[in-house]
């Protein structure tokens, strides 16, 4: 059941939810596991779960709109590891409170874009050289259907994931020819707390688990998945769209 021995696996987010189920489903399968918290207490039912499987974690506090702190852990992790196989860039906000868009307050709309969509790109901009050391470096940004449907009163976030699709298929086109696969994952509905924030009416005994989530989402990331520039919608069980990556030169309008 392994398929990532001896590979290391980089999950934002980890604390909780999709990001804790997924890094202990790499675990389970023999990644080493580096997650980013923004606290490193209460974090009892992730570090047992990688005990649990016989993996290794390293725990990093890390604020995601902290520029510097991405860069020096990608230091660090190029002076322990030499290279990165797996980068999960699962950190998001909801976006604040469910209002319009001349009503959204200006930290509000910042951090969304600095969460869920800048931190992303110094993800890139840091570990594209590590991942392109990998034999097969697998990137995964986890987005939203938000970003499609573009909800009335939820602009922050769904402005945001839109924005992280498009920098997810850039990625994908400027890696082409490497050994970097990059795709989109849509959860949909996933019993979570921030899924509970925006949607307070919903019976959560009715969605499926992160850790249902996360066995489909870790396939994505196995080094024999050679697909890129893909968006897989886990509600809807298939790829929503796959456009074949090309470079493309200039603004095509």
């Amino acid at each position: 059941m392994g398929r990532f021995e001896g590979r290391t696996a980089l999950v934002t987010g980890a604390s909780r939810g999709i990001g804790a189920a997924t890094a202990i489903a790499l675990a389970r399968r023999g990644a080493h596991i580096i997650a980013t918290v923004r606290e490193t207490t209460g974090l009892d039912e992730l570090e047992s779960g990688i005990r649990a499987v016989g993996s290794t974690l390293r725990l990093v506090r890390l604020e995601m709109t902290d520029p510097i702190g991405i860069a020096k852990l990608a230091t660090a992790v190029k002076e322990n590891h030499g290279r990165l196989d797996v980068l999960v860039g699962n950190a998001g906000v909801a976006g604040g409170p469910p209002v319009t868009l001349d009503e959204v307050e200006p930290k509000v709309w910042q951090e969304s874009l600095d969460v869920n969509l800048t931190a992303n790109w110094h993800l890139i901009r840091c570990f594209d050289a590590l991942l392109r050391k990998s034999d097969a470096g697998r990137v995964l940004f986890v987005s939203s259907g938000s970003a499609a449907r573009t909800a009335a009163k939820r602009g922050p976030y769904s402005i945001s994931k839109a924005a992280l699709e498009a920098l997810a298929r850039t990625y994908a086109n400027e890696t082409v020819g490497s050994n970097v696969r990059v795709n989109l994952f849509n959860p949909g509905p996933i019993r979570t707390r921030m899924r509970a924030y925006v949607a307070p009416t919903e019976d959560p005994m009715t969605l499926d688990t992160p850790e249902q989530c996360a066995e489909k989402l870790v396939e994505l990331c196995l080094p024999s998945y050679n697909e890129t520039g893909k968006l897989y919608d886990y509600f809807a069980k298939g790829y929503l769209e796959f456009r074949k990556p090309s470079v493309i030169v200039g603004p095509t309008g």
